[in-house]
C-alpha cells in the first residue's frame, strides 16, 4: 500500500489547472499550425493565424490562453493499491481553488444553477472517479469553456440507427452550433452505455491526443468519417467560412442495452485543454 497525502494533489491539481489554461496539448496546436496549409479562403486563412499568435503570445507572456479559462472538470484513476491520507475530493478541489486564484484565472463557477452566485474560487470541479490497478494515481484536469460546451448535444437512438445516421448526428450538431463554439473545434463523441454514461465517455474523448486515432479501426474509420463530415460543412475557422471546421473527432465508445444507441457529441473549442500528471 502506497500513502499520497492530500496536500499533493492539492500541489498537482493547481499546477493543472494553471498549465491547462496556458498552453495547448502538443498535438492540438501541431494540427491547428498545420491546418494553416489546408486552408485556402484569405480570411480563413487570417483567422487561423490570428489563433496561432495567441497561442505564441500566451505562452511569451504566461497568459490564458482564451479568456474563458472554463470549468475544472478532473479525472481521477485511483491505484486500488493507494491510501489517500486527508479528504480526496476536498484536497481536488483545494487545487482548482489555488490554481485559479493564485494563476488569476477567470472564476466562472456558480454555487447554484439557477440562483446564479459567483462562488469566487472557480469550485467546486466536475470529478470523475475511477479504481484501477496500482499504486498511482492519474489527474487529468481539463478545464472547460461553456461557448463550446452549450453546443453539446446528447440524443438516444434507437438500434435500427446505422454508421451513417450518427455521422449525420455529429455533422448536423456542428451546424447548429455554427461559429458559436470558436472553431475549428475538437469534436468527443460518446456511443453507448447508457443516458449518462454516453456523455461521459464524449467528455474522456475530448482528453484523448489528437494524433491517437481510436484503437479499433471501426471506430477509427467512423472517426475519419465524421471529420470529413464535419469539415464539409463549410463553417470554417471561428464561423467565416472555410475548409477547416474541426481538427479531430474522438470516439469513446461503450457496451449498451439492446434497445438502446446512445450517443453523446461534447463540443470542444480550438482550445481544447487537458493537462495530466501521475503521483
Amino acid at each position: 500500500m502506497r500513502t499520497i497525502l492530500a496536500e499533493e494533489i492539492t500541489d498537482a491539481v493547481k499546477a493543472l489547472c494553471i498549465e491547462a489554461n496556458r498552453e495547448l496539448p502538443w498535438g492540438l496546436e501541431k494540427r491547428l499550425r498545420d491546418s494553416l496549409e489546408l486552408e485556402e479562403q484569405p480570411t480563413a486563412r487570417a483567422v487561423l493565424g490570428d489563433l496561432c499568435e495567441n497561442l505564441d503570445a500566451a505562452r511569451q507572456m504566461g497568459l490564458p490562453i482564451c479568456q474563458d479559462t472554463g470549468m475544472a472538470v478532473v479525472f481521477a484513476e485511483v491505484g486500488q493499491e493507494v491510501y489517500i491520507q486527508g479528504n480526496f475530493e476536498e484536497a481536488i478541489n483545494q487545487g482548482v481553488r489555488e490554481g485559479y486564484l493564485q494563476g488569476l484565472l477567470r472564476c466562472s463557477v456558480v454555487s447554484d444553477p439557477l440562483r446564479r452566485e459567483n462562488s469566487g474560487d472557480n469550485t467546486p470541479a466536475v470529478l470523475h472517479t475511477r479504481l484501477v490497478p496500482g499504486d498511482k494515481l492519474c489527474l487529468t484536469v481539463a478545464p472547460k469553456g461553456f461557448g463550446s460546451e452549450n453546443m453539446s448535444r446528447v440524443k438516444m437512438f434507437t438500434p435500427s440507427a446505422t454508421a451513417a445516421d450518427l455521422v449525420a448526428f455529429v455533422a448536423e450538431t456542428m451546424e447548429i452550433a455554427g461559429g458559436n463554439p470558436c472553431p475549428p473545434v475538437v469534436l468527443g463523441v460518446g456511443i453507448g452505455g447508457d443516458f449518462e454514461l454516453c456523455a461521459y465517455l464524449a467528455k474522456k474523448a475530448l482528453c484523448r491526443d489528437v494524433t491517437q486515432e481510436n484503437s479499433d479501426p471501426y471506430y477509427a474509420r467512423l472517426e475519419q468519417e465524421m471529420l470529413e463530415a464535419v469539415n464539409r460543412t463549410g463553417i470554417g475557422p471561428q464561423g467565416f467560412g472555410g475548409r477547416v471546421t474541426a481538427l479531430a473527432v474522438n470516439i469513446e465508445a461503450y457496451a449498451t442495452h439492446i434497445a438502446g444507441l446512445p450517443v453523446a457529441v461534447n463540443v470542444g473549442c480550438h482550445v481544447t485543454r487537458h493537462r495530466r500528471a501521475v503521483l
